[in-house]
C-alpha cells in the first residue's frame, strides 16, 4: 500500500513474522510499527526507551490524560491504551493524508479513548486548556526534522502550561556529535522543568554515530532508578543521563528563542533509511 500524503510518499508494509504487524514508512524513512494484535509491542528502539518512560510517568497501571504531538501509526496511543486502560488520549497529527491512511488501513479499536486532531501541533498547544494533561509526548519530524516553531521557550512554555503539576513531557529528538541542536534543547527545557533527563543508546551518547535520543522532563523528581533499571534491561540497552553529566553535556548552550530557531539536523544519508 502506497499513497502520497502532505510530507511526501507513505507506504504500508506488513511484517512477514507477525500476522498483523505493519511498518509505515514516509520516503524511505521508518516512521512508525504497529503490530494490531500485541499493541504493548514496541519494535524501534526509541519507541521502546518512550514506552519505559510512561511506565514510571506514574502509578503502575494508572490511567494518564495524554497529549500525542505526532501521530504517525498512533504506536504510542495504542500502547498507552493496553497499558494504562482508561486513559484520555488527544493525537495531534498536522498530516491529514497520513491520519486518514492510518485510520483507513490500522483503525484503533473502538473505545479506546483517543481523539486525532489534523492540524499544527504548536497551534493545537497554544490553544489547549491549563493544567489539562499528565503527559505530552512530542515525536513530530517534518520530513527527517523536528520543525524549529517546537524547539524555543515559547513552545516550552506552552507544554508547561498544559500539564498538570507533576507532569512529564517528552520528546524524540535526533542529533550526533558535538550535540548542538541536543545541547540547545536541554537548555531550553531546563528553562521550565527542574528535572531533565537523557535515555539513548551508548553509541549515541559518545557521539560515535547518529541517532534518536529521548528527553524526559518534569517539574518534579522522576523515578529515575526505575528508568534506569528498564531500560539497561531492554533487549536494546541504553543509558540515562542526568545530573552533573547532563549539565557537562549542556555546557554554554543556551536557551532558544523564535528568533534563533533552527530545525533540527538532517540526518546523515541512509542513517534511518530501509532497504
Amino acid at each position: 500500500m502506497s499513497r502520497a500524503v502532505g510530507h511526501g510518499t507513505a507506504k504500508l508494509m506488513p511484517d512477514v513474522d507477525r500476522e498483523r504487524a505493519w511498518l509505515l514508512t514516509v520516503d524511505g524513512a521508518p516512521q512508525s510499527y504497529v503490530d494490531l494484535d500485541e499493541p504493548t509491542h514496541l519494535e524501534f528502539e526509541y519507541a521502546r526507551r518512550l514506552g519505559h518512560v510512561l511506565d514510571v510517568a506514574g502509578e503502575p497501571g494508572a490511567p494518564l490524560d495524554a497529549v500525542h504531538l505526532g501521530g504517525g501509526a498512533m504506536t504510542l496511543p495504542r500502547y498507552l491504551a493496553a497499558t494504562r486502560p482508561g486513559s484520555r488520549q488527544d493525537v495531534v497529527e498536522a498530516d491529514a493524508g497520513l491520519a486518514a491512511l492510518v485510520a483507513e488501513h490500522l483503525p484503533l479499536p473502538a473505545g479506546v479513548g483517543v481523539v486525532v486532531h489534523t492540524v499544527d501541533a504548536r497551534a493545537w498547544l497554544e490553544a489547549a486548556p491549563d493544567d489539562s494533561a499528565d503527559v505530552v509526548v512530542a515525536d513530530v519530524f517534518g520530513g527527517s526534522q523536528v520543525p524549529a516553531h517546537l524547539t524555543t521557550v515559547g513552545y516550552v512554555d506552552e507544554v508547561a502550561r498544559v500539564l498538570r503539576g507533576g507532569g512529564v513531557y517528552l520528546a524524540n529528538l535526533a542529533d550526533a556529535a558535538p550535540f548542538a541542536f541536543l545541547r540547545s534543547q536541554v537548555a531550553t527545557v531546563a528553562v521550565r522543568f527542574a528535572e531533565v533527563v537523557l535515555v539513548a543508546e551508548p553509541a549515541v551518547l559518545r557521539g560515535r554515530r547518529f541517532g534518536n535520543v529521548v528527553l524526559a522532563a518534569s517539574d518534579r523528581a522522576l523515578d529515575v532508578e526505575a528508568l534506569t533499571r528498564a531500560v539497561a534491561g531492554d533487549p536494546f540497552p541504553a543509558r540515562v543521563r542526568q545530573g552533573e553529566a547532563l549539565r557537562r553535556l549542556m555546557g554554554d548552550a543556551v536557551p532558544v528563542q523564535e528568533a534563533t530557531a533552527v530545525p533540527s539536523p538532517l540526518p546523515p544519508s541512509g542513517a534511518f533509511a530501509i532497504g
